[in-house]
């Protein structure tokens, strides 16, 4: 093994990005095409891709030249938009999940069914199919190099009021990992849970830009690390702590 394959272990590896256009997922595909590899992002909107797309090819003019495709993650037809996306997409190393929306703060005595259903849409239904439907495009579905990486949160061990539908899912996400890792062994399954990043998602929210802490290294540890599997790695700058 050479020293290039002992360090860059992205270099010539394909990531596909499930919400990669913005916040953490736009983040992750910058440091993907830093560390050698190839990136394909998605998301609802072409003007976001294609927003996105702009941006990576004027920083990284050098790196392959990043893809993007759309996929509705919030349709009742959410497996056969995937099905499409990964057809379009073909063979990848990696999958990296990082598709959100607007979190589902609500009173509990404002929580309806209906409310539930659509607080885990995107955020655990739709993750769970990218799974079922992507390990099939893995490029080696039997070795540790291939991984999928979710995205949870930090609410799931620091609970916060109102959030108690948003708390539901994010914990799921754990179990949802681990089970997911037995299930596909060898390759390797993981999740990060991040504390309030410095996305246009937190913005929406008030907060203030000084608690706003995150990175996207803690994917790329992930996926790099071929002895890791079914484990969630917060990064929440010591969130839990206090």
């Amino acid at each position: 093994m050479s020293p290039t394959d002992k360090f860059q272990k992205l270099a010539n590896k394909h990531v596909l990005i499930i919400g990669g256009t913005s916040g953490i997922g736009f983040g992750v595909a910058e440091a993907v095409l830093s560390s050698g590899g190839s990136v394909t992002v998605s998301s609802q909107r072409q003007s976001s891709i294609d927003s996105a797309l702009a941006r990576l090819q004027a920083s990284y003019p050098n790196a392959p030249k990043p893809r993007g495709f759309t996929a509705d993650l919030s349709s009742p037809a959410v497996e056969q938009n995937l099905e499409k996306l990964f057809e379009q997409v073909g063979k990848v190393d990696h999958i990296v999940y990082t598709a959100g929306d607007k979190l589902a703060i609500t009173p509990i005595q404002d929580i309806t069914y209906e409310k539930i259903i659509a607080a885990g849409q995107v955020r655990a239904f739709a993750a769970l199919l990218a799974v079922k439907v992507g390990c099939r495009y893995l490029t080696n579905p039997k070795s540790v190099e291939c991984s999928i990486v979710l995205t949870a949160g930090v609410v799931a061990d620091k609970p916060r009021e109102n959030w108690s539908a948003v708390a539901t899912f994010s914990a799921g996400l754990l179990g949802m990992t681990r089970n997911l890792a037995l299930d596909l062994k060898p390759v390797r399954v993981n999740c990060v849970a991040p504390g309030a990043v410095d996305t246009e998602l937190w913005d929406k929210l008030g907060v203030s830009g000084d608690a706003k802490q995150g990175s996207s290294v803690a994917y790329l540890y992930l996926m790099k690390d071929r002895n890791i599997t079914g484990r969630c790695i917060s990064t929440d700058g010591g969130e839990t702590l206090v």
